[in-house]
């Protein structure tokens, strides 16, 4: 039988996908040629937003109208999230929580022996859960390697269902991750991304941290650069950026969280840091990293925000230059506390909001590929588009060079950045 997967959401989420195809093809299933019909469709859902959760139940319906009699095993955070909520399974034959993935395979055998329902979600418990030690050789279509080191948030912002979705902080071990990281270095892979929910806890309760990990990354022969998904400013103190600074394979792109640039509407997110201290740590990296690279998140909207509470997180955000963010209207989230929280903003203002903050982002992007001009960096290219061959500096500064050379395309080669556009800069190989 074949079968394709749908995969919504995150990198973790890509991650775990990569997993369930290798897990599939090592037990005898086959990937569909066809991207849009199979025998067994896996939907790996999202369910940050209530908006991703719409767009979950679009991709259902959509899967279950190319595939009538296709099998449908709709996995993720929506059903770990709300296992009581039907509405979300209709059309799926198979429902497994995040905490229920290794049943794949045997459910899939049961289902095709039996044709009946079945549905597995379990409560992820509140202390001492496993790490899902599962393992990739490849990332499919990907130049660069994502490799989920960590999973779980102990942290419970006001306005996300992530804990309930992933539970508690667990870490996968170093020897465990040396051993993939080789593996996928075996692939030809010459870069990796540590990913994670909240990455910056990798290693809470054990004896080990983030710095060891990305130590443990840049150790393997083959790899010639180890990068970081989205970081918290947790964590983030002298001593873990003075250890990251001392790895060469180690990229100066630092993804470092924001949410709000106002310190009342941090306090509302239940964030627990002050814009103090996250330009403290800003200014530490910056210190540290020679030429790098700051990009963040920024919500604007968040319930009790007024005009006042905006325009400082404005004013911060202007103020550290960031090389690129992404912006977001608040979207209220059933099961959080700030879903019922007083003083919604309303969804106009909402988008009026996102839009001005976007224009200054702009600006802040523009600037920062501007100061990239005149540099030679190192770019790992990654495909040709639109007849230029595009790629990304060690900052993650996109890069187009006018060439249809495929050869070049998974290897790194020394650029000059010879000019900026709105979002890349134009480089000639030297």
């Amino acid at each position: 039988m074949n079968f394709n997967i749908v995969t919504l959401g995150c990198k973790v989420n890509q991650y775990e996908s990569q997993a369930m195809r290798e897990a599939m093809l090592k037990n005898g299933y086959i990937l569909s040629d066809d991207k849009e019909k199979a025998d067994i469709t896996i939907i790996n859902s999202c369910t940050v937003t209530s908006v991703s959760d719409a767009k979950n139940r679009k991709v259902i319906s959509r899967v279950r109208r190319a595939n009538p009699d296709g099998i449908i095993v709709l996995t993720g955070c929506m059903p770990q999230a709300f296992p009581d909520d039907d509405a979300n399974f209709k059309g799926c034959d198979i429902v497994l929580g995040n905490a229920k993935r290794n049943e794949l395979i045997p459910a899939l055998e049961n289902y095709l022996s039996s044709h009946c329902g079945f549905v597995s979600i379990s409560e992820h418990p509140a202390k001492n859960e496993v790490f899902e030690n599962h393992s990739v050789s490849a990332l499919g279509e990907h130049t660069r390697a994502f490799i989920k080191i960590e999973d779980g948030c102990n942290r419970f912002c006001s306005y996300c269902i992530i804990p309930y979705a992933r539970g508690r902080v667990r870490s996968k071990p170093l020897d465990s991750l040396k051993t993939e990281i080789e593996s996928v270095a075996l692939n030809g892979y010459k870069e990796v991304v540590l990913v994670g929910i909240n990455l910056s806890a990798y290693g809470l309760g054990e004896d080990f941290d983030l710095a060891d990990a990305v130590e443990c990354a840049c150790s393997v022969d083959g790899i010639e650069r180890v990068r970081l998904g989205s970081i918290e400013p947790e964590q983030m103190d002298d001593e873990m950026i003075s250890r990251l600074a001392k790895q060469e394979k180690f990229c100066p792109q630092i993804h470092l969280s924001l949410q709000s640039g106002c310190d009342k509407t941090l306090k509302a997110m239940n964030r627990n840091y002050n814009s103090a201290e996250y330009a403290a740590i800003v200014a530490n990296l910056r210190k540290a990293f020679d030429n790098s690279s700051m990009t963040t998140d920024v919500m604007v909207g968040f319930a009790g925000e007024s005009e006042e509470d905006f325009k400082a997180s404005m004013d911060f955000v202007r103020s550290i230059g960031f090389a690129k963010v992404h912006v977001f209207p608040y979207s209220q989230r059933r099961g959080t506390k700030a879903a019922d929280a007083p003083n919604q903003v309303n969804p106009a203002e909402k988008d009026r909001r996102a839009a001005i903050m976007g224009e200054l982002v702009e600006i802040s992007r523009y600037e920062f590929l501007c100061s990239q001009v005149g540099k030679i960096e190192s770019v790992l290219f990654e495909r040709i588009r639109h007849g230029f061959l595009e790629g990304y500096t060690k900052n993650y500064t996109p890069v187009h060079i006018s060439s249809q050379d495929s050869s070049l395309c998974g290897t790194i080669a020394d650029v000059r950045l010879v000019s900026a556009e709105k979002d890349f800069c134009v480089g000639e190989l030297v």
